[in-house]
């Protein structure tokens, strides 16, 4: 497509201007053979504001037009993984721009619809296939045991039920052995996707800033997913340097406001910080645009300005310490001006003598 037909498409002021541009921007850089950066740049700052502005049909066309393209911006693609699954399947299922780690976070995100999608891929992460067939697995529902109360209706009944007795006994032993290996496969799949997420970490390592080291990152966010909050806070406090009460009370409140400026302090990158959050918020980010918003807030919020409220935070601790300190030093005081007072009396009862 030349650049008249762009201009012819900018001059128009009807309703369609958005689509038109949408799927014409699209379609002009699928068919360069190798785009440079800035290309890929251009078309995301192009397409990205008329997200909102474009038809489902839109939306679809560029997936399935994007998901043939070696060199998809990645921007793009993974604003369009986060539709619904009629959009965002032909990006699952083909598209290189999408990593093993965005594959983890759009299954926990989408569940099913997208995990099914996914499990289309050619030459998936083994550990990935794992993970979608723990999930397809519909649960195990156990039979119940017969009422002891109610008598059988007749001897024949009760024959019948007592030869199909020892059927619903293995039945059932087999049953819970299933079950049983169902859920250590699921946890070996889990240890598996850590270890996959440590290995992301780590290949990142070398231009992470040292003030965010590894450690601390690794006991927050390890602690998060534990669900337990003492063990978060606990841990939070230890890296602010912080009262654990003051901890506890970032993480109390009805929004991140608070743990996002505590993350941001420690320098924590976008995506280990709302790991971290939506593990201790998770209701806070039921739809994309809660996640888009998170991201916008913490990338607007200055480390300056978060790093300040830490040292409010810790100045908050050191005046708990001071107050906790002062009726042992008050009573010091007390008993020192008593012993003056008691030698001053003495002092002036020998004078009038």
């Amino acid at each position: 497509m030349s650049s008249s037909d762009f201009r012819q498409i900018a001059i128009r002021t009807d309703s369609g201007k958005a689509e038109r541009l949408f799927r014409a921007a699209v379609s002009a850089f699928c068919s360069l053979t190798r785009p440079s950066r800035r290309e890929i740049g251009q078309l995301e700052d192009l397409t990205l504001p008329l997200f909102g502005d474009v038809s489902v049909e839109s939306r679809r066309y560029v997936a399935a037009a994007l998901s043939e393209c070696e060199y998809a911006p990645a921007g793009l693609v993974r604003r369009l993984c986060e539709e619904p699954v009629d959009i965002a399947a032909p990006l699952l299922i083909r598209s290189r721009a999408v990593s093993d780690i965005d594959l983890i976070a759009l299954i926990g995100r989408h569940g099913l619809p997208h995990a099914r999608a996914i499990a289309r891929r050619k030459d998936l992460n083994p550990t990935i296939a794992d993970l979608i067939r723990a999930l397809e697995r519909p649960t195990l529902v156990r039979v119940r045991e017969p009422d002891v109360s109610v008598a059988p209706a007749d001897k024949a009944a009760a024959a019948a039920a007592d030869k199909a007795a020892p059927v619903s006994t293995q039945a059932a032993s087999e049953e819970l052995t299933r079950e049983r290996a169902t859920g250590i496969a699921a946890e070996n799949a889990r240890r598996r996707l850590r270890s996959m997420m440590r290995t992301g970490e780590q290949a990142a390592g070398p231009n992470a800033d040292p003030f965010s080291g590894a450690d601390t990152y690794v006991k927050l966010r390890e602690t998060a997913l534990t669900g337990n909050a003492a063990f978060f806070q606990t841990a939070l406090a230890d890296a602010l340097d912080i009262d654990f009460s003051i901890a506890r009370s970032l993480t109390a409140n009805q929004n991140y406001a608070s743990l996002l400026a505590a993350l941001r302090s420690l320098d924590l990158s976008e995506d280990r910080a709302f790991l971290i959050t939506v593990a201790v918020y998770p209701t806070q980010f039921p739809h994309p645009q809660a996640i888009r918003t998170f991201l916008d807030r913490y990338r607007l919020l200055h480390r300056d300005v978060a790093q300040d409220k830490v040292r409010l935070w810790k100045a908050e601790t050191l005046s708990r310490v001071v107050r906790d300190a002062a009726p042992a030093n008050s009573d010091t005081r007390t008993a020192s001006n008593s012993d003056d007072a008691a030698a001053s009396s003495g002092l002036r009862a020998s004078l009038r003598k």
